[in-house]
C-alpha cells in the first residue's frame, strides 16, 4: 500500500495542510516512516494496517487533544465495525421442512377430499340414485318433504270436519279465535282436533258445489303438525307487503297436484297418537300474524291458485262470526 506524500500535499496544498503537524514534526516523521517501510518491503498488509492507521490519526490530531480518541481511530472503529460478520439466517432443519411438508400435504389433502364429496355428492344426485334423496324444510310447523317417491293414490276426496262445534266453543278449546276468510263467509262446520304437546288443530268447512274446502289451522311452533311428502318442489308465493326473514313478503307455499299427507290422529282413548297420512288435493300453505303469535293455514280443495291467493289474502284481521 503506498500512502501518498506529504510532502507533495504541502507543496500544493491541495490535498492536505500540514498545519498544526508542521509545527510538531510528528506528522511527517509518520509519512517519513510510511515510506521507509514501504521501500524496504517491510509492510505485512491488513495485520497491521489497524495499528498504523491509529499512529497516523494521532500524530495528525491537533496540539491539546491527547488522551482523546483521534478521528481516524474512531473512523477506523466505525469501519471494523461495518466488517462484523451479519448473521444470517439458518436454513431450515430437517424435522422443519418435514413438518412443513407435512402441513402442506394435510391443507390440499382437505381441498382434495371436499372435491371428491362434491363430486360424489353430484353423481349420487343423479337419475336414478336421484329418487331415494330427500329433501325437506319446515314452513310454520308444516314439514315439507320433496320424495319422488311418494305416489298419491288417486280419486281422493277432502274430508269434512264431521261434528260441528260452534265458533265461540272452538275458541274456548283451542285457545285462540279461529281464522274466517272473507271470501268464503261463514263456514259450514268447525271442529277442533287434539295434537301431542297438548296443540289443537281447527278445522273450518264448507261446501261448494258438491266439493269440500277445508281449512286448517294451528299454532305455529316448532314441533311439526303436518308432513306433505311431494314428488315435486311447491311453488313459493307473496301474499302481502310483510316482509319476513327470507325476504319474501308473506310468502305462501303453492302445491298444485296431489301429494302425500302425514298428520296426527288422536286414538279413542283420547290419549294414543298415531301417525296416519292420506292423499291431499292442491293447496295453499301460509301464516297469518295474531297479535305476534303466528297461525299457520293449510287450504285444501280449491284447484285454482288465483282463487286460493283471493281467499289467503282476505284473511285481513279476526272477524267473529255467530254459532251455527
Amino acid at each position: 500500500m503506498r500512502v501518498p506524500d506529504g510532502r507533495d500535499a504541502r507543496d500544493t496544498g491541495d490535498a492536505w495542510d500540514p498545519g498544526d503537524a508542521r509545527d510538531t514534526g510528528d506528522a511527517w516523521d509518520a509519512w517519513d516512516a510510511w515510506d521507509a517501510r514501504d521501500a524496504r518491503g517491510s509492510y505485512d498488509g491488513e495485520a497491521g494496517l489497524p495499528e498504523e492507521l491509529r499512529a497516523l490519526g494521532r500524530a495528525l490530531d491537533p496540539p491539546g487533544a491527547a488522551g482523546s480518541e483521534s478521528m481516524v481511530e474512531r473512523v477506523l472503529e466505525q469501519i471494523l465495525a461495518e466488517r462484523l460478520p451479519v448473521p444470517a439466517p439458518e436454513p431450515p432443519r430437517a424435522a422443519e421442512r418435514l413438518r412443513t411438508v407435512r402441513q402442506w400435504t394435510r391443507t390440499r389433502w382437505r381441498s382434495l377430499t371436499a372435491a371428491l364429496c362434491g363430486l360424489l355428492a353430484v353423481l349420487a344426485l343423479t337419475p336414478p340414485v336421484r329418487a331415494s334423496v330427500l329433501d325437506w324444510f319446515d314452513f310454520g310447523g308444516v314439514e315439507v318433504r320433496y320424495d319422488p317417491s311418494a305416489v298419491p293414490s288417486s280419486g281422493a276426496e277432502v274430508p269434512g270436519c264431521g261434528r260441528s262445534l260452534s265458533m265461540a266453543q272452538a275458541e274456548r278449546r283451542a285457545g285462540f279465535e279461529p281464522l274466517v276468510p272473507r271470501a268464503l263467509g261463514v263456514p259450514d262446520a268447525v271442529a277442533v282436533t287434539d295434537e301431542p304437546q297438548g296443540r289443537f288443530l281447527v278445522t273450518l268447512c264448507w261446501h261448494e258445489q258438491g266439493r269440500v274446502i277445508r281449512l286448517d289451522e294451528f299454532a305455529a311452533g316448532l314441533d311439526i303438525t303436518f308432513t306433505k311428502a311431494a314428488r315435486e318442489q311447491p311453488e313459493w308465493l307473496e301474499l302481502g307487503k310483510n316482509t319476513s326473514d327470507n325476504g319474501m313478503a308473506d310468502p305462501a307455499l303453492w302445491f298444485p297436484r296431489p301429494h302425500v299427507l302425514r298428520f296426527w290422529l288422536v286414538g279413542a282413548d283420547g290419549e294414543q297418537y298415531t301417525r296416519k297420512e292420506r292423499t291431499a288435493g292442491p293447496t295453499l300453505l301460509w301464516t297469518h300474524d295474531m297479535g305476534g303469535e303466528d297461525v299457520t293455514l293449510r287450504l285444501e280443495g280449491v284447484a285454482s291458485k288465483a282463487r286460493a291467493v283471493e281467499i289467503a289474502k282476505s284473511l285481513d284481521e279476526p272477524e267473529r262470526t255467530s254459532s251455527r
